[in-house]
């Protein structure tokens, strides 16, 4: 009897505890439901207004599935079920499927283009209701591929928001448009801002903040999303300016989904940008979220000194400068971080944020991707809420090129060879880059 007794204890103490964590785990999905549909009546609200103007939208049909805006060809049917069926549950997230007519009224018949990349021109445009937009439109002769991409850019941009990252508030697909349209940013991107001798001059606490928001952005992705988001590509093109500069992470085509619990990802061919792609993004070694830690990291020197890392032509750079970042942490190392303010004019009173700022990007380039620090890491070391570590040299793995080209140049320039040993080991895995991201 004690036995049957201590047993139907145990039995409830186990049921009760299956309730809490049920009943813990329902609060947190109607939270997470409520911040959801909040955000969600925004865009109806937009689509909405845009309808108003726009009667050709696309409305999705009672039972959830989208209606075609027109009679598409029999021959195209088979061949797009499979990306209709996709997008057409897409729509559940909210980005409003536009026709072409749409867009054509949008841009104002594509009058205003803003730029244009490998995958196609993007235009400016507003809705109806006055809101600015940027419609990017894709190459028509899209292959299998950059179909995919296609998917990935509105499967994921369509299931985010931050107040760091880039809006979506719809596409259009179909046999003869496919666009994605986004919230328009009035100062257009990172890169303008730093490298156009036109652009706006910004002052050091304007790009400390771009610095932080960004992280947070990229934070956003890889932490606080239901499933883990690599972006790939984190370079300043890619990071766009509201009217205050407050940054917002775009360009989600090469982002991809992947479970919390999954360590390592499996690529089919190498990602991002040479110059700011993590190795094992162009060498056979496992890729985790940490390749767009290294990839910030880059951008964050090239924040600090107002300048590409990599940038022969520079009036102000030497040739022991020729690649910045090496050159930062010499510099640092000698206890010479004077020299590099001086460098990119940055003032005395700047100089703490700007020293933090140096070391952070030092741990982000590390080599080994287990010794790059969380994203979440990287904004309390921003923000002087973490300690900073001494960085250890993070291009180590330099070394043995570095000897043989600087053997071979006879001119004893060590800055000049590590600068030319990089650039070409970045050039062998660029043209691979290149080769398979079409020119992006």
């Amino acid at each position: 009897m004690n036995n049957l007794a201590l047993a139907g204890i145990i039995t409830s103490g186990i049921v009760i505890i299956l309730v809490m964590k049920f009943v813990t785990r329902w609060i947190e999905v109607t939270r997470e439901w409520q911040m959801e549909r909040a955000r969600l009546q925004a865009l109806e609200m937009q689509a909405a207004a845009a309808a108003a103007g726009a009667p050709m939208i696309q409305q999705p049909a009672a039972n959830g599935s989208a209606a075609p805006p027109y009679a598409i060809a029999a021959s195209h049917v088979l061949e797009m079920g499979a990306v209709n069926r996709f997008l057409d549950d897409i729509l559940r997230e909210k980005p409003a499927r536009f026709t072409p007519e749409n867009l054509r009224e949008f841009t104002r018949n594509y009058a205003e283009r803003l730029g244009s990349g490998g995958f196609g021109v993007v235009y400016r445009g507003a809705f109806p209701n006055g809101v600015q937009v940027a419609v990017k439109i894709l190459n028509s002769t899209l292959d299998r591929r950059a179909e995919e991409q296609f998917m990935a850019e509105v499967g994921t941009a369509g299931r985010t928001y931050h107040i760091n990252l880039v809006r979506l508030y719809g596409f259009c697909f179909d046999a003869t448009t496919k666009a994605l349209v986004y919230e328009y940013l009035e100062k257009g991107s990172l890169d303008r801002v730093l490298f156009d001798l036109e652009g706006d001059a910004l002052g050091f606490d304007a790009l400390s903040g771009i610095v932080a928001g960004t992280a947070r952005g990229v934070r956003y992705l890889h932490e606080e999303c239901q499933h883990r988001i690599i972006h790939y590509d984190i370079k300043p093109g890619n990071v766009l300016l509201t009217a205050d500069y407050t940054p917002k992470v775009a360009d989600f085509g090469l982002a991809r989904l992947c479970n919390r619990d999954s360590t390592h990802l499996t690529m089919t061919g190498a990602r991002g940008t040479p110059g700011y792609a993590a190795p094992e993004l162009w060498l056979p070694l496992p890729v985790t979220h940490r390749c767009d830690v290294y990839s910030f990291g880059m951008l964050v020197f090239e924040i600090l000194g107002r300048r590409r890392n990599l940038e022969l032509q520079h009036p102000a750079v030497t040739v022991s400068q020729e690649w910045y970042p090496r050159w930062v942490w010499q510099r640092f190392d000698q206890g010479k971080f004077g020299d590099v303010m001086a460098a990119s004019g940055i003032h005395a009173k700047d100089g703490e944020k700007a020293e933090r700022m140096c070391k952070v990007a030092l741990w982000c380039v590390q080599y080994q991707p287990e010794a790059r620090p969380s994203m979440s890491s990287v904004v309390r070391m921003l923000e002087g809420e973490e300690e900073i570590a001494r960085p250890v040299n993070p291009f180590t793995y330099m070394a043995s090129v570095h000897m043989v080209s600087s053997s071979s140049s006879g001119d004893g320039d060590g800055g000049s060879a590590a600068a030319s040993s990089y650039s070409s080991k970045e050039l062998r895995g660029g043209t691979r880059s290149a080769a398979n991201n079409q020119g992006r």
